[in-house]
């Protein structure tokens, strides 16, 4: 089984619409959306829930009134002032660390895990998807992308699949951190300008240099700046990153999201044959 993640410096790169195409061209394969923060890979693949659950991460406190004696002892420990006067937790100011909890003389404090968001197993036109979505303002987003990638490859061997095709979350942080963790491959889309290749060589730097994972590189809507394209190119070879692809601007990418298409469904056309070849290029290598 190979896992192959499509992440990006940032968002709005083209990531989604790149992993979409690659879901319609894979065989015998499973997606997960892993971008839990933002999620929006189901707006192409349409998927139909089979099987959904809770996701639960993090604590808060809660002060029982009828159990405290107003000692005051959670105010004088608690280092975020999530306690107010009238032993009240505010759960937006909680960080959950459980100092209060730990140090309560009469144990009036209930610490339970919050409800962070839901987690589902759907069926597409394509073939399975594992997919999330996070609560809003909830934390905890690579446990969420972690939970994921567990199930996909859970489902994947039990129906022996060959391989997981996964959208990434975009940057560096830790829901990146989640994504590529052991994948067998990455691609990285940027685009053609200075902030681009910046975000792209920080990316760069924690696929292939941290974790050594093999790591491809594409630049999207790349006519729009030549010369830098040609930048990013040479940046690859001299680091000895696959360089696989460079995809025009056009139009015709958001047609095919607003009638929830993959480019290749959509159009047989100049994006759709390179996005094809980018895909071939990939599969070969791993």
């Amino acid at each position: 089984m190979k896992e192959i993640v499509i992440i990006s410096g940032k968002g709005g790169t083209g990531k989604t619409t790149i992993a979409a195409a690659f879901a319609s061209l894979a065989k015998n394969k499973i997606m997960a959306d892993c971008d839990v923060d933002a999620a929006d890979l189901h707006l192409i693949l349409s998927p139909e829930i089979q099987h959904e659950e809770d996701f639960y991460s993090g604590k808060t406190a809660f002060i029982r009134e009828k159990d405290c004696t107003l000692c005051g002892k959670c105010i004088e420990v608690c280092q975020f002032d999530a306690i107010s006067h009238d032993f009240v937790v505010d759960p937006v100011a909680c960080e959950g660390c459980g100092v209060c909890v730990y140090f309560c003389p009469v144990d009036a404090i209930d610490f339970n895990e919050n409800l962070s968001g839901r987690w589902f197993i759907s069926k597409t036109r394509f073939g399975p998807i594992v997919h999330a979505k996070l609560g809003i303002a909830q934390e905890n987003s690579g446990k969420l992308v972690t939970l994921v990638r567990r199930q996909a490859k859970l489902l994947a061997e039990k129906e022996h699949l060959d391989y997981i095709i996964i959208d990434g979350a975009p940057g560096i942080g830790c829901p990146v951190i989640s994504s590529i963790t052991g994948a067998n491959a990455v691609l990285v889309v940027t685009e053609p300008t200075l902030s681009g290749r910046h975000d792209l060589e920080r990316v760069v730097s924690l696929a292939a240099d941290h974790f050594h994972i093999p790591t491809f590189v594409c630049v999207n809507k790349f006519d729009l700046n030549v010369e830098l394209t040609d930048q990013i190119e040479k940046y690859c070879r001299d680091r000895n990153i696959g360089f696989v692809g460079k995809i025009p601007y056009d139009t015709i990418v958001t047609e095919a999201m607003v009638q929830a298409k993959t480019i290749i469904e959509f159009s047989d056309g100049v994006i759709a044959n390179e996005i094809n070849r980018m895909w071939e290029k990939i599969y070969r290598s791993i």
